[in-house]
Protein backbone atom coordinates (compact mmCIF):
# COMPACT_ATOMS: atom_id res chain seq x y z
CA UNK A 1 0.00 0.00 0.00
CA UNK A 2 1.29 3.27 -0.62
CA UNK A 3 2.06 6.29 1.74
CA UNK A 4 -0.11 9.23 1.41
CA UNK A 5 2.45 10.60 2.99
CA UNK A 6 5.77 9.99 1.59
CA UNK A 7 5.90 13.50 0.20
CA UNK A 8 6.60 14.77 3.48
CA UNK A 9 9.59 15.34 5.14
CA UNK A 10 11.37 12.31 6.53
CA UNK A 11 10.33 12.28 10.10
CA UNK A 12 6.76 13.49 9.99
CA UNK A 13 5.46 10.26 10.18
CA UNK A 14 6.59 8.36 13.03
CA UNK A 15 5.24 4.57 13.64
CA UNK A 16 5.73 3.16 16.82
CA UNK A 17 9.69 1.88 17.46
CA UNK A 18 10.87 4.07 15.00
CA UNK A 19 13.11 6.47 15.94
CA UNK A 20 12.10 9.75 17.28
CA UNK A 21 8.64 8.26 18.20
CA UNK A 22 8.81 7.62 21.59
CA UNK A 23 9.92 11.61 21.94
CA UNK A 24 7.16 12.56 19.89
CA UNK A 25 4.45 10.58 22.56
CA UNK A 26 5.76 11.85 25.21
CA UNK A 27 5.81 15.64 24.25
CA UNK A 28 2.90 15.66 23.28
CA UNK A 29 1.72 16.21 26.80
CA UNK A 30 2.77 18.82 28.65
CA UNK A 31 2.23 17.19 31.86
CA UNK A 32 5.17 15.73 33.75
CA UNK A 33 3.16 12.75 34.64
CA UNK A 34 2.42 11.27 31.03
CA UNK A 35 0.10 8.23 30.12
CA UNK A 36 0.58 4.61 29.44
CA UNK A 37 -0.70 5.00 26.25
CA UNK A 38 1.02 4.64 22.78
CA UNK A 39 -0.22 5.13 19.12
CA UNK A 40 0.61 2.96 16.68
CA UNK A 41 1.26 6.30 14.20
CA UNK A 42 2.18 9.87 15.27
CA UNK A 43 2.39 12.40 12.20
CA UNK A 44 3.53 16.18 12.93
CA UNK A 45 1.83 18.26 10.58
CA UNK A 46 3.78 20.91 9.51
CA UNK A 47 0.73 22.45 7.32
CA UNK A 48 -3.20 21.80 6.35
CA UNK A 49 -2.35 19.45 4.03
CA UNK A 50 -0.37 17.52 6.46
CA UNK A 51 -3.82 17.37 8.58
CA UNK A 52 -5.66 16.11 5.00
CA UNK A 53 -3.35 13.43 4.77
CA UNK A 54 -2.83 12.28 7.78
CA UNK A 55 -6.33 11.49 7.72
CA UNK A 56 -6.33 10.01 4.35
CA UNK A 57 -3.30 7.75 5.57
CA UNK A 58 -5.80 7.11 8.87
CA UNK A 59 -8.44 5.60 6.79
CA UNK A 60 -6.27 3.45 4.34
CA UNK A 61 -4.58 2.45 7.23
CA UNK A 62 -7.93 1.34 9.40
CA UNK A 63 -6.65 3.76 12.03
CA UNK A 64 -8.84 5.72 14.53
CA UNK A 65 -7.55 9.46 15.40
CA UNK A 66 -6.75 11.59 18.13
CA UNK A 67 -5.27 14.94 17.99
CA UNK A 68 -2.67 17.01 19.67
CA UNK A 69 -2.71 20.67 19.62
CA UNK A 70 -1.55 22.39 22.54
CA UNK A 71 -0.67 19.47 24.47
CA UNK A 72 -2.10 21.37 27.85
CA UNK A 73 -4.66 18.18 28.69
CA UNK A 74 -3.91 17.50 32.08
CA UNK A 75 -5.20 13.76 31.46
CA UNK A 76 -3.56 13.57 27.48
CA UNK A 77 -6.69 12.98 26.06
CA UNK A 78 -4.78 12.95 22.42
CA UNK A 79 -2.36 10.37 23.45
CA UNK A 80 -4.92 7.00 23.04
CA UNK A 81 -3.63 3.19 22.54
CA UNK A 82 -3.77 2.61 18.86
CA UNK A 83 -4.45 4.90 16.13
CA UNK A 84 -3.42 7.42 14.83
CA UNK A 85 -2.13 10.96 16.49
CA UNK A 86 -2.18 14.17 14.92
CA UNK A 87 0.23 16.18 16.07
CA UNK A 88 -0.81 19.70 15.74
CA UNK A 89 1.62 21.71 17.61
CA UNK A 90 3.48 23.45 14.80
CA UNK A 91 0.09 24.98 13.53
CA UNK A 92 0.85 28.35 14.72
CA UNK A 93 0.24 30.82 12.27
CA UNK A 94 -1.95 34.20 13.05
CA UNK A 95 -3.09 36.13 10.07
CA UNK A 96 -5.57 39.57 11.97
CA UNK A 97 -7.95 41.39 9.99
CA UNK A 98 -8.25 44.71 12.00
CA UNK A 99 -10.88 46.35 10.19
CA UNK A 100 -13.19 43.31 10.61
CA UNK A 101 -11.86 42.52 14.09
CA UNK A 102 -11.49 38.85 12.79
CA UNK A 103 -8.39 36.66 13.88
CA UNK A 104 -7.66 33.35 11.93
CA UNK A 105 -5.17 31.41 14.33
CA UNK A 106 -3.42 27.74 14.12
CA UNK A 107 -4.95 25.98 17.19
CA UNK A 108 -1.37 25.50 18.90
CA UNK A 109 -1.58 28.94 19.33
CA UNK A 110 -1.39 30.18 22.68
CA UNK A 111 -2.52 33.32 24.48
CA UNK A 112 0.70 35.38 24.44
CA UNK A 113 1.23 34.91 20.81
CA UNK A 114 -2.22 36.19 20.27
CA UNK A 115 -2.70 39.27 22.76
CA UNK A 116 0.65 40.43 22.06
CA UNK A 117 -0.05 41.19 18.40
CA UNK A 118 -3.64 42.38 19.56
CA UNK A 119 -2.84 44.12 21.80
CA UNK A 120 -1.09 46.68 18.90
CA UNK A 121 -4.47 47.16 17.53
CA UNK A 122 -6.36 47.81 21.00
CA UNK A 123 -7.85 44.32 21.14
CA UNK A 124 -7.85 41.57 22.90
CA UNK A 125 -9.20 37.54 23.15
CA UNK A 126 -10.05 35.75 26.07
CA UNK A 127 -7.46 33.22 25.75
CA UNK A 128 -7.07 30.46 28.50
CA UNK A 129 -5.20 31.71 31.64
CA UNK A 130 -1.94 29.99 31.50
CA UNK A 131 0.78 31.15 28.52
CA UNK A 132 1.59 27.39 27.87
CA UNK A 133 -2.43 26.50 27.06
CA UNK A 134 -3.03 26.24 23.21
CA UNK A 135 -6.40 27.87 21.12
CA UNK A 136 -7.38 24.58 20.46
CA UNK A 137 -8.61 22.04 22.85
CA UNK A 138 -8.91 24.82 24.89
CA UNK A 139 -11.97 26.68 22.98
CA UNK A 140 -13.32 23.73 22.08
CA UNK A 141 -13.96 22.72 25.88
CA UNK A 142 -15.75 26.31 25.92
CA UNK A 143 -12.62 28.01 27.18
CA UNK A 144 -12.93 30.02 30.38
CA UNK A 145 -10.15 32.52 29.89
CA UNK A 146 -8.96 35.97 31.44
CA UNK A 147 -12.33 38.56 31.30
CA UNK A 148 -14.99 35.50 30.24
CA UNK A 149 -16.84 36.87 32.83
CA UNK A 150 -17.71 39.60 30.19
CA UNK A 151 -16.98 38.07 26.60
CA UNK A 152 -18.57 34.66 27.73
CA UNK A 153 -16.41 31.43 27.22
CA UNK A 154 -14.11 32.06 24.23
CA UNK A 155 -16.23 29.35 22.25
CA UNK A 156 -18.78 31.80 21.51
CA UNK A 157 -16.39 33.84 19.70
CA UNK A 158 -15.63 31.29 17.20
CA UNK A 159 -17.19 33.11 13.84
CA UNK A 160 -15.23 30.15 11.95
CA UNK A 161 -13.34 26.94 10.97
CA UNK A 162 -11.55 25.29 9.05
CA UNK A 163 -11.53 21.85 9.48
CA UNK A 164 -10.59 18.10 7.80
CA UNK A 165 -13.59 15.56 8.02
CA UNK A 166 -13.72 12.32 8.81
CA UNK A 167 -13.32 11.80 4.93
CA UNK A 168 -10.80 13.38 4.53
CA UNK A 169 -12.26 16.69 3.07
CA UNK A 170 -11.27 20.22 4.14
CA UNK A 171 -14.18 22.43 4.59
CA UNK A 172 -15.09 25.93 5.83
CA UNK A 173 -17.82 26.08 8.62
CA UNK A 174 -19.95 28.66 9.95
CA UNK A 175 -23.00 29.39 10.73
CA UNK A 176 -24.19 29.44 7.64
CA UNK A 177 -22.17 26.54 5.99
CA UNK A 178 -21.62 23.45 8.09
CA UNK A 179 -23.57 25.22 10.92
CA UNK A 180 -24.25 21.91 13.03
CA UNK A 181 -20.60 21.56 12.97
CA UNK A 182 -20.20 25.06 14.56
CA UNK A 183 -22.52 24.49 16.69
CA UNK A 184 -20.36 21.20 17.96
CA UNK A 185 -17.12 23.25 18.10
CA UNK A 186 -18.54 25.70 20.13
CA UNK A 187 -18.01 23.48 23.30
CA UNK A 188 -18.21 19.71 22.84
CA UNK A 189 -14.45 19.19 24.09
CA UNK A 190 -12.44 16.27 23.11
CA UNK A 191 -15.67 15.19 21.57
CA UNK A 192 -15.61 17.21 18.40
CA UNK A 193 -15.38 14.67 15.17
CA UNK A 194 -12.64 16.47 13.22
CA UNK A 195 -9.51 18.13 13.01
CA UNK A 196 -9.38 22.16 13.18
CA UNK A 197 -6.68 23.57 11.50
CA UNK A 198 -8.00 27.13 11.73
CA UNK A 199 -10.06 28.73 14.02
CA UNK A 200 -11.82 32.59 12.61
CA UNK A 201 -11.73 34.51 15.75
CA UNK A 202 -13.94 37.47 16.87
CA UNK A 203 -11.66 39.72 18.30
CA UNK A 204 -12.70 42.64 21.19
CA UNK A 205 -11.68 45.75 22.27
CA UNK A 206 -8.96 45.66 25.24
CA UNK A 207 -9.14 47.13 28.19
CA UNK A 208 -8.30 50.54 29.05
CA UNK A 209 -6.45 49.65 32.00
CA UNK A 210 -6.53 46.44 34.33
CA UNK A 211 -6.61 46.25 38.18
CA UNK A 212 -5.85 43.69 40.67
CA UNK A 213 -6.67 43.17 44.35
CA UNK A 214 -5.11 40.34 46.33
CA UNK A 215 -6.39 39.66 50.05
CA UNK A 216 -4.51 36.93 51.74
CA UNK A 217 -6.41 35.64 55.04
CA UNK A 218 -5.61 32.89 57.81
CA UNK A 219 -6.75 29.67 57.24
CA UNK A 220 -9.04 29.98 60.32
CA UNK A 221 -10.78 32.43 57.98
CA UNK A 222 -10.89 29.97 54.95
CA UNK A 223 -14.72 29.32 55.01
CA UNK A 224 -15.45 32.94 56.07
CA UNK A 225 -13.99 34.05 52.86
CA UNK A 226 -15.34 31.65 50.70
CA UNK A 227 -18.88 32.15 51.15
CA UNK A 228 -18.77 35.74 51.32
CA UNK A 229 -17.08 35.96 47.95
CA UNK A 230 -19.70 33.31 46.73
CA UNK A 231 -22.41 36.43 48.15
CA UNK A 232 -21.11 39.04 47.53
CA UNK A 233 -20.69 37.80 43.73
CA UNK A 234 -23.53 39.19 42.24
CA UNK A 235 -22.47 42.89 43.65
CA UNK A 236 -19.09 42.92 41.20
CA UNK A 237 -19.47 43.74 37.45
CA UNK A 238 -18.85 41.24 35.07
CA UNK A 239 -15.66 43.16 34.03
CA UNK A 240 -14.02 41.52 37.51
CA UNK A 241 -12.70 38.02 37.36
CA UNK A 242 -12.90 36.59 41.29
CA UNK A 243 -11.52 33.35 42.46
CA UNK A 244 -10.14 32.29 46.00
CA UNK A 245 -7.62 29.83 46.56
CA UNK A 246 -6.73 28.06 49.69
CA UNK A 247 -3.45 26.77 49.78
CA UNK A 248 -0.01 27.08 51.07
CA UNK A 249 1.41 30.58 50.17
CA UNK A 250 4.51 31.65 48.57
CA UNK A 251 6.48 34.50 50.61
CA UNK A 252 4.42 34.24 54.02
CA UNK A 253 5.55 30.11 53.93
CA UNK A 254 1.77 29.16 55.59
CA UNK A 255 -1.67 27.69 54.28
CA UNK A 256 -3.64 30.80 53.72
CA UNK A 257 -7.21 31.20 52.08
CA UNK A 258 -6.89 34.05 49.47
CA UNK A 259 -9.29 36.13 47.37
CA UNK A 260 -8.16 37.85 44.02
CA UNK A 261 -9.67 40.19 41.54
CA UNK A 262 -9.04 41.41 38.50
CA UNK A 263 -10.80 44.20 36.71
CA UNK A 264 -11.02 44.99 32.83
CA UNK A 265 -11.70 48.89 33.10
CA UNK A 266 -12.94 49.98 30.17
CA UNK A 267 -14.61 54.04 29.45
CA UNK A 268 -18.09 52.32 30.18
CA UNK A 269 -17.35 50.30 33.43
CA UNK A 270 -14.88 53.26 35.11
CA UNK A 271 -12.21 52.22 37.37
CA UNK A 272 -13.85 51.08 40.61
CA UNK A 273 -14.66 47.82 40.29
CA UNK A 274 -12.83 46.74 43.00
CA UNK A 275 -13.85 48.86 46.09
CA UNK A 276 -16.21 46.98 47.30
CA UNK A 277 -13.71 43.76 48.48
CA UNK A 278 -12.59 46.83 51.14
CA UNK A 279 -15.73 46.35 52.70
CA UNK A 280 -15.22 42.50 53.72
CA UNK A 281 -16.03 42.62 57.35
CA UNK A 282 -12.61 40.75 58.85
CA UNK A 283 -10.74 43.06 56.16
CA UNK A 284 -8.04 44.06 58.95
CA UNK A 285 -7.43 41.02 59.44
CA UNK A 286 -5.58 40.21 56.37
CA UNK A 287 -2.28 38.62 56.60
CA UNK A 288 -1.21 40.80 53.40
CA UNK A 289 -2.97 42.97 50.66
CA UNK A 290 -2.50 44.67 47.49
CA UNK A 291 -5.25 46.85 46.74
CA UNK A 292 -6.45 47.78 43.03
CA UNK A 293 -2.79 48.05 41.83
CA UNK A 294 -2.69 48.50 38.07
CA UNK A 295 -1.62 45.52 36.08
CA UNK A 296 -0.41 43.78 32.69
CA UNK A 297 -1.93 40.83 30.42
CA UNK A 298 2.05 39.76 30.15
CA UNK A 299 1.89 39.80 34.41
CA UNK A 300 -1.80 37.71 34.41
CA UNK A 301 -0.04 35.15 32.63
CA UNK A 302 3.01 35.20 34.24
CA UNK A 303 1.04 34.73 37.34
CA UNK A 304 -1.01 31.83 36.20
CA UNK A 305 2.11 30.21 34.87
CA UNK A 306 3.70 30.50 38.52
CA UNK A 307 0.49 28.49 39.93
CA UNK A 308 1.10 25.35 37.83
CA UNK A 309 4.73 25.51 36.66
CA UNK A 310 5.56 22.76 34.54
CA UNK A 311 7.69 20.02 35.34
CA UNK A 312 5.53 18.72 38.15
CA UNK A 313 2.93 15.75 37.64
CA UNK A 314 -0.14 17.15 37.67
CA UNK A 315 -3.66 15.99 38.39
CA UNK A 316 -6.43 18.08 38.26
CA UNK A 317 -10.07 17.49 38.51
CA UNK A 318 -13.58 20.16 39.33
CA UNK A 319 -17.14 20.32 39.26
CA UNK A 320 -19.80 23.25 38.53
CA UNK A 321 -21.74 24.26 41.85
CA UNK A 322 -24.57 26.39 42.94
CA UNK A 323 -26.74 26.72 45.79
CA UNK A 324 -26.06 27.97 49.05
CA UNK A 325 -23.03 28.58 49.79
CA UNK A 326 -22.62 27.16 53.08
CA UNK A 327 -23.20 24.03 51.95
CA UNK A 328 -20.80 23.47 49.18
CA UNK A 329 -18.12 24.80 51.66
CA UNK A 330 -19.64 22.33 54.49
CA UNK A 331 -19.11 19.65 51.90
CA UNK A 332 -15.73 20.56 50.32
CA UNK A 333 -14.68 20.54 54.22
CA UNK A 334 -13.24 17.19 53.43
CA UNK A 335 -10.86 18.33 50.29
CA UNK A 336 -10.17 21.76 52.20
CA UNK A 337 -8.43 20.16 55.28
CA UNK A 338 -6.19 17.95 53.42
CA UNK A 339 -4.98 19.83 51.11
CA UNK A 340 -1.44 17.23 50.69
CA UNK A 341 1.60 19.42 50.20
CA UNK A 342 2.72 23.28 48.92
CA UNK A 343 2.25 22.18 44.95
CA UNK A 344 -1.48 21.49 45.70
CA UNK A 345 -4.45 24.04 46.19
CA UNK A 346 -8.11 24.38 45.76
CA UNK A 347 -9.77 27.20 43.47
CA UNK A 348 -12.63 28.76 43.61
CA UNK A 349 -14.07 29.94 40.96
CA UNK A 350 -16.38 32.31 41.09
CA UNK A 351 -18.13 32.64 37.35
CA UNK A 352 -22.24 33.33 37.94
CA UNK A 353 -23.98 32.52 34.98
CA UNK A 354 -23.21 33.56 31.75
CA UNK A 355 -26.53 33.38 28.84
CA UNK A 356 -26.03 30.26 26.72
CA UNK A 357 -27.00 30.67 23.25
CA UNK A 358 -28.47 27.84 20.76
CA UNK A 359 -25.21 29.21 18.59
CA UNK A 360 -23.06 26.96 20.54
CA UNK A 361 -22.86 23.03 22.00
CA UNK A 362 -21.29 24.22 25.18
CA UNK A 363 -24.08 24.47 28.15
CA UNK A 364 -22.44 23.67 31.18
CA UNK A 365 -22.06 25.63 33.52
CA UNK A 366 -23.11 27.24 37.61
CA UNK A 367 -22.06 30.04 39.87
CA UNK A 368 -18.80 28.45 41.22
CA UNK A 369 -15.88 26.09 39.89
CA UNK A 370 -14.71 24.08 42.65
CA UNK A 371 -11.57 21.98 41.65
CA UNK A 372 -8.47 20.41 43.49
CA UNK A 373 -5.11 20.55 42.01
CA UNK A 374 -2.20 18.99 42.53
CA UNK A 375 1.80 19.14 41.24
CA UNK A 376 3.78 16.33 43.32
CA UNK A 377 7.71 15.30 41.33
CA UNK A 378 7.52 11.68 42.99
CA UNK A 379 5.88 8.96 40.95
CA UNK A 380 5.15 7.11 44.20
CA UNK A 381 2.88 9.85 45.22
CA UNK A 382 0.92 9.29 42.14
CA UNK A 383 -1.78 7.68 43.58
CA UNK A 384 -2.72 9.89 46.99
CA UNK A 385 -2.35 12.67 44.75
CA UNK A 386 -4.72 11.28 42.45
CA UNK A 387 -7.32 10.09 45.35
CA UNK A 388 -7.37 13.79 47.20
CA UNK A 389 -7.92 15.63 43.51
CA UNK A 390 -10.18 12.73 42.26
CA UNK A 391 -11.49 10.90 45.34
CA UNK A 392 -12.79 13.88 46.99
CA UNK A 393 -14.70 15.08 44.23
CA UNK A 394 -16.31 12.13 43.94
CA UNK A 395 -17.69 12.31 48.08
CA UNK A 396 -19.70 15.67 46.80
CA UNK A 397 -20.80 14.67 43.51
CA UNK A 398 -24.42 14.96 44.51
CA UNK A 399 -23.34 18.82 44.38
CA UNK A 400 -22.15 18.58 40.65
CA UNK A 401 -23.81 20.50 37.84
CA UNK A 402 -21.35 19.59 35.53
CA UNK A 403 -17.56 19.89 34.72
CA UNK A 404 -15.16 21.94 32.64
CA UNK A 405 -13.61 19.93 29.48
CA UNK A 406 -10.59 22.14 30.36
CA UNK A 407 -9.96 19.85 33.40
CA UNK A 408 -11.42 17.31 31.30
CA UNK A 409 -11.33 13.83 33.67
CA UNK A 410 -14.39 12.06 32.65
CA UNK A 411 -11.93 8.45 32.70
CA UNK A 412 -11.08 8.83 36.44
CA UNK A 413 -14.40 10.40 37.29
CA UNK A 414 -17.16 10.59 35.04
CA UNK A 415 -19.43 13.96 35.15
CA UNK A 416 -21.43 15.71 32.30
CA UNK A 417 -19.65 18.61 30.38
CA UNK A 418 -23.18 18.91 28.37
CA UNK A 419 -26.67 19.08 29.22
CA UNK A 420 -28.58 15.97 28.03
CA UNK A 421 -30.28 17.93 25.31
CA UNK A 422 -27.25 19.22 23.65
CA UNK A 423 -24.98 15.92 24.27
CA UNK A 424 -28.19 13.68 22.30
CA UNK A 425 -27.71 16.47 19.62
CA UNK A 426 -24.00 16.30 19.69
CA UNK A 427 -24.27 12.84 19.24
CA UNK A 428 -26.92 13.04 15.96
CA UNK A 429 -24.72 15.48 14.30
CA UNK A 430 -21.57 13.13 14.60
CA UNK A 431 -23.62 9.85 13.15
CA UNK A 432 -23.58 12.48 10.05
CA UNK A 433 -20.20 13.87 9.91
CA UNK A 434 -18.58 10.78 11.20
CA UNK A 435 -20.95 7.49 11.21
CA UNK A 436 -17.96 5.08 11.67
CA UNK A 437 -16.54 6.44 14.36
CA UNK A 438 -12.82 7.56 12.84
CA UNK A 439 -12.36 10.43 15.57
CA UNK A 440 -11.72 9.58 19.21
CA UNK A 441 -13.91 10.83 21.37
CA UNK A 442 -14.34 11.48 25.38
CA UNK A 443 -11.77 9.06 27.21
CA UNK A 444 -13.08 6.17 28.68
CA UNK A 445 -12.26 4.57 32.31
CA UNK A 446 -10.79 1.72 30.48
CA UNK A 447 -8.00 3.87 28.92
CA UNK A 448 -7.02 5.34 32.12
CA UNK A 449 -3.76 4.69 33.06
CA UNK A 450 -3.47 6.71 36.45
CA UNK A 451 -2.86 5.06 39.49
CA UNK A 452 -6.34 5.86 41.21
CA UNK A 453 -7.94 3.90 38.34
CA UNK A 454 -5.49 1.21 38.74
CA UNK A 455 -5.79 1.06 42.17
CA UNK A 456 -9.66 1.34 42.38
CA UNK A 457 -11.51 -0.10 39.01
CA UNK A 458 -14.32 0.30 40.56
CA UNK A 459 -14.68 3.78 41.24
CA UNK A 460 -15.10 4.39 38.03
CA UNK A 461 -19.28 3.45 37.55
CA UNK A 462 -20.32 3.53 33.98
CA UNK A 463 -23.55 6.19 34.23
CA UNK A 464 -26.80 5.14 35.62
CA UNK A 465 -30.12 4.92 33.72
CA UNK A 466 -30.99 7.39 31.59
CA UNK A 467 -27.78 9.07 30.82
CA UNK A 468 -27.50 9.95 27.65
CA UNK A 469 -24.65 12.08 26.90
CA UNK A 470 -22.03 12.58 24.46
CA UNK A 471 -19.66 11.32 27.57
CA UNK A 472 -21.71 8.45 28.91
CA UNK A 473 -21.87 7.03 25.34
CA UNK A 474 -18.37 7.28 25.01
CA UNK A 475 -17.88 5.46 27.95
CA UNK A 476 -19.03 2.15 26.20
CA UNK A 477 -16.23 0.12 24.21
CA UNK A 478 -14.60 2.00 21.13
CA UNK A 479 -15.90 0.59 18.04
CA UNK A 480 -14.11 -1.63 15.88
CA UNK A 481 -12.77 -0.29 12.48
Amino acid sequence: MSDPMTDHAPGSVLRRGESGYEQARLDAVWNARKPDRYPAVIVLAETEDDVVRAVRLALAEGLRVSIRSGGHSWVGNGVRDGGLLIDLSRLQDIELDVPGRVAAVGPAVKGPALNDLLYEHGLFFPTGHAPTVGIGGFILGGGYGWNSRYWGPACLSIRAIDVVLADGELVHADDENHPDLLWAARGSGPGFFGVVTRFHLDVHPRASKILRTVHTYPLELRDELLRWSYDHLETLSPAVEISAKVGFTPGLGVHAASLTATAFCTEETGEDLLESLEQIPFRDRALRATVNRETSIVELYDIADRLTPAGLRWALDGIWAGGPASEIVGAARQMLDTIPGDNDFVLWMLWGHHPTTPRACWSSQAKVYLSPNSGWSDPADDLDRERWVHGTLSEIQHLSQGLQFSDNNVADRFDHGLSPENAVRLEKIRAVYDPDGLFRSYMTPAESTTAYARAAPSLHPAPGDGATTAQGAELSADPPR
